[in-house]
């Protein structure tokens, strides 16, 4: 049976991220707010428990699910290396809502589905989501909707997608947007926008000229 807590409520919100951290230890899945929609998640080094969130969604292993992170410096122990403007781009934007693709490091035991040597890693810029992150440790996060349907901006909208298949609801409200992370790849030489967000084109060039809109 699923547990829902309201983190507006200061004991709820403590006792919900204590109960979110178990349940993701234990393999279970739990619904988190972002700064975007709402992220259906799970401990990102245990197989069975990323398996068990792409069943709930009714996706496949051709679509690899992202990485949240609870702090910039987690970043180094999940690539091998940035280039100078990707670790630009991730100081102009962390945290918040911009997704970068690396080059996953070659010690990570990990399995995030047919990802072909690369990770989307995102630092969100939300405190619930912050604080579980930093129990957990980087977390496999989706959004939290079933397979073509609309990502869910509330934790209503998320429940009634996924019901019983999350451990742990935790509801923040209403996120303060719909609009996915802009997506960038800094696996080449030059970044380039795989998917445009919350993150306009104009402010990365701001920061990296070079950055190249995806064909």
């Amino acid at each position: 049976m699923s547990r829902r807590f309201d983190c507006a409520d200061p004991a709820q919100r403590a006792d919900g991220l204590t109960q979110a951290a178990q349940a993701a230890g234990r393999g279970e899945l739990v619904v988190l707010p972002t700064d975007t929609v709402y992220g259906l998640g799970c401990d990102a080094f245990r197989s069975d428990a990323v398996a068990r969130l792409l069943a709930a969604k009714g996706r496949g292993r051709d679509m690899p699910v992202p990485v949240l992170v609870g702090s910039p410096r987690t970043l180094s122990g999940l690539t091998s290396g940035l280039t100078p403007d990707g670790e630009l781009l991730v100081e102009a934007f962390w945290p918040g809502a911009l997704t970068v693709v690396v080059r996953e490091a070659a010690s990570l035991v990990w399995d995030l589905g047919d990802a072909q040597g690369t990770v989307a890693v995102r630092m969100p810029l939300h405190p619930v989501a912050i604080e579980l992150l930093t129990a957990v440790g980087p977390m496999a996060v989706s959004s939290a909707n079933r397979s073509g349907e609309v990502p869910a901006t509330t934790c209503d909208e998320a429940e009634l997608q996924l019901g019983d298949a999350v451990g742990v609801y935790l509801d923040g409200g209403s996120t303060a947007s719909a609009v996915p992370s802009t997506i960038v790849d800094l696996t080449g030489h030059i970044p380039r926008v795989l998917r445009q967000g919350a993150v306009p084109f104009e402010a990365l060039r701001e920061v990296v000229a070079e950055v190249e809109r995806a064909e």
